[in-house]
């Protein structure tokens, strides 16, 4: 990808550039699907992003989306597992999840998850 690019998918995915579907109109307001999509699409490129640094922090964010999905009843966005990602050095359950992902340790992976506090998946 070239360096022009990059940037301006990092822009995008940061809400920096906004997308021009969920451009609004004074009568009619943003149009949901259009701004359900552009969430899900700056999660996707956020997770391709992830992917371009590290194979393991990207499965381990797409395991952490998915166990706050399952056991929180929970959908968080590109925002939010950047949060989770920064805060702090990261949520320790997805710092922890990365390392057991590189490692290949599905034990401490399935431990982890078991291990999610949902209460603390909503704090801000």
């Amino acid at each position: 990808m070239r360096a022009d690019h990059l940037c301006v998918a990092l822009l995008a995915s940061a809400g920096a550039i906004p997308p021009a579907s969920a451009q609004t109109s004074p009568a009619q307001g943003a149009p949901a699907h259009n701004v359900q999509a552009f969430g899900e699409q700056q999660l996707a490129d956020y997770l391709s992003l992830l992917r371009q640094i590290s194979p393991a922090a990207e499965q381990a964010a797409r395991t952490y989306l998915a166990a706050v999905r399952l056991r929180c009843g929970l959908a968080l966005d590109a925002t939010a597992l950047r949060r989770a990602l920064a805060r702090d050095g990261g949520d320790p359950l997805l710092m922890g999840l990365v390392r057991a992902v590189a490692t290949h340790d599905d034990a401490t992976r399935l431990r982890l998850v078991a291990q999610m506090d949902c209460n603390a998946q909503v704090a801000p």
